[in-house]
């Protein structure tokens, strides 16, 4: 499946940039510590835009396309910003069996993204991932750390309601 990259437009702070920058400075002498340049981007970031995909690419002297390469190979790495709630719905095959598909779509429908996407106010990304461990409870979906279970679509209103400010 290949990876979404963001519309919304790129948020950094100067702050995040001089974090980036004493990490490149850190590591530049070795390329192959690109990895571990991109980790620490993320953390500082929550995500590898092209902006930072650019100064890591600069200051570490390798190709942006490598670094692009190595941000959609492993799937540690996202692309697009996760919102302040990441809802993630399993579709693990317990799950979608039992409906979590459909939980999904509404989803989608009531945030108006798609998975791998945030919201344009950055409160909700939506995620589908393959199992969450709690199949006993399915469908299931979690809400950073809430889990909830036994769903229908009915119940998606409920839930995004108890986030709302």
């Amino acid at each position: 499946m290949q990876k979404k990259i963001s519309t919304l437009p790129f948020a950094g702070t100067p702050e995040q940039e001089a974090q980036l920058k004493a990490v490149i400075a850190e590591n530049c002498s070795d390329k192959s510590n690109l990895m571990v340049v991109m980790q620490k981007a993320q953390d500082i970031y929550g995500y590898l835009p092209i902006e930072v995909q650019q100064m890591i690419a600069n200051g570490m002297d390798v190709p942006l396309e490598k670094v692009y390469g190595v941000a959609t190979f492993y799937a540690q790495f996202a692309l697009s910003p996760k919102g302040k709630f990441n809802i993630s719905v399993c579709l693990g095959t317990a799950c979608y069996v039992k409906g979590s598909g459909d939980v999904l779509e509404e989803l989608k429908q009531k945030l108006g993204i798609d998975v791998d996407e945030c919201t344009p106010d950055r409160k909700f990304s939506l995620q589908a991932c393959r199992c969450i461990g709690a199949c006993g409870l399915a469908p299931v979906l979690t809400v950073n750390e809430d889990v909830f279970g036994r769903l229908t679509k009915a119940d998606v209103p409920g839930i995004l309601a108890k986030y709302m400010d």
